[in-house]
């Protein structure tokens, strides 16, 4: 097996792994949400049972924000079978706004962790291209990852999708992108995952641009 495949199986597990956890970790906190919330029922309940009368418009508030946070598991889980079908086709035709925006979902825990925002600008006309699903989102991740620990402070980074002939393309717009921020960068697994691709990374530091080109058809 060579070096770039050792590469790739060793940063697709990670990333399997890291995604999966936070995953869990969210729907987790969803759980205890709910579990608070129906305590506050049950404490209700036990009053109205000592005489208390209930107070219908409490009751309906706690109903809400159960709901709420039932709609909001229903949108994680969906967003992680997405993700675990994704290793199912080594090539399928997506669109590309759509699988940034499951990966951004995905791991919008850890980047909120990092006090930044993402603000996309999505394409006019959808961008409908052959590629490896799981492998792109795994490159996007490792290119949003690098972007968000370029700092602790609060910052927006933009995000625009658009297409040239054949060739899509995703800009990153990071406000602190720097020679010295991206010396490192990219690395092997980056690039290991670029040739699978069959994609290119540039860097372009007088626009602060980290720009992923990919082409039309993987094939």
């Amino acid at each position: 097996m060579s070096r770039n495949h050792n590469i790739i199986n060793e940063t697709s597990l990670q990333f399997f792994g890291l995604i999966s956890a936070s995953t869990s970790h969210e729907i987790k906190n969803v759980l205890a949400i709910i579990n608070e919330n129906i305590g506050l029922l049950n404490d209700f309940i036990f009053m109205s049972d000592n005489g208390t009368p209930l107070n219908p418009e409490r009751v309906k508030k706690i109903a809400d924000k159960i709901t709420k946070q039932i709609q909001r598991t229903d949108e994680i889980v969906k967003n992680m079978n997405e993700f675990a079908h994704s290793v199912e086709k080594i090539y399928d035709r997506v669109l590309l706004d759509e699988v940034l925006n499951g990966i951004f979902s995905s791991s919008n825990r850890l980047v909120m962790m990092k006090n930044v925002k993402l603000e996309i600008k999505h394409s006019k006309n959808p961008i409908n291209i052959k590629t490896s699903p799981f492998f792109l989102k795994n490159l996007i991740w490792l290119c949003l990852n690098h972007i968000i620990n370029l700092s602790n402070e609060a910052r927006t980074v933009n995000i625009i999708t658009e297409k040239n002939n054949n060739t899509a393309i995703i800009r990153f717009m990071p406000p602190d992108l720097s020679k010295n921020s991206t010396s490192n960068f990219p690395g092997e697994r980056e690039k290991a995952l670029l040739d699978i691709l069959h994609a290119e990374l540039k860097i372009d530091f007088d626009n602060r641009e980290l720009v992923i080109m990919l082409p039309d058809d993987i094939n």
